[in-house]
């Protein structure tokens, strides 16, 4: 099976400052790769690479039949807004923070990107949000607006969100980070059963139980490059010592 997702070469500084360092990974569609790593390892940096959202100073990003070498852009700039656009269109993205419009609905917010951005006629778009808030045990609060939900509701609509887009593949960054511990349970719950439906997701996050059930593959990131990969049993059985260091310096903060 040909690779979905292919991200070669990934450099990025921030000023004098080296945040990735030359990562390199690949996923098929239908399996989770899970991001690790110590706070300024450049995880949140690669996801926002992959969706454009930051521009690398090197490397190439591919996801489907989009791609694009930062290393040697188009010249033209129209192609390379174009080259951007097809990339963005191919994944979706989940913040630490949901982003919601205050001032729209839950409804309103899911049929922003369908309508407005991708033209989707606007009674199926309706009908395909309606199912995403029921997917995500959201049925039933469609005219609710942002600030009457809690963080874990204000999430699932943030995910209901990246879904309505019909991405390739669901980028979520820290997606539990900034929840009340007791509401970081139901949004890992909405993020497994994306899994078993095998929707094709690149995550970063320290829940590290949570990574060990979902993962088909395991990215800990160090020093701006990928210091050791594999499957879950890098979380069980790491070979190396500064992703020991770090796992236990995370279950024991647990």
């Amino acid at each position: 099976m040909s690779d979905l997702i292919e991200v070669r070469g990934l450099r990025k500084s921030f000023g004098e400052h080296e945040v990735l360092a030359g990562v390199d990974f690949a996923a098929e569609a239908g399996t989770v790769s899970v991001l690790l790593g110590p706070s300024g390892s450049g995880k949140t940096t690669v996801l926002r690479s992959m969706n454009v959202l930051e521009t690398p100073d090197a490397g190439l990003v591919r996801i489907g039949d989009a791609s694009l070498d930062f290393g040697s852009p188009p010249a033209d700039k129209a192609a390379y807004r174009r080259a951007v656009k097809a990339l963005r269109a191919r994944s979706g993205m989940v913040f630490q923070s949901h982003h919601l419009f205050p001032h729209k609905t839950v409804l309103g917010n899911l049929l922003e990107g369908p309508v407005q951005v991708q033209g989707r006629d606007p009674e199926e778009a309706t009908a395909a949000a309606r199912e995403l808030l029921a997917q995500v045990g959201l049925a039933g609060r469609e005219d609710s607006y942002p600030s009457q939900l809690s963080g874990g509701q204000q999430q699932r609509v943030g995910i209901a969100r990246a879904l309505a887009l019909r991405p390739e593949v669901l980028l979520l960054d820290e997606p539990t980070s900034a929840l009340d511990p007791e509401l970081i349970g139901e949004v890992l719950a909405v993020i497994r059963d994306l899994a078993a439906e095998r929707w094709t997701l690149v995550i970063v996050t320290h829940e590290v139980r949570f990574a060990r059930d979902v993962a088909d593959q395991v990215l800990f990131l160090d020093g701006g490059v990928v210091a050791e990969r594999g499957g879950a049993e890098v979380l069980t059985e790491p070979r190396e010592e500064r992703t020991r260091r770090f796992l236990s310096r995370v279950l024991d903060a647990g």
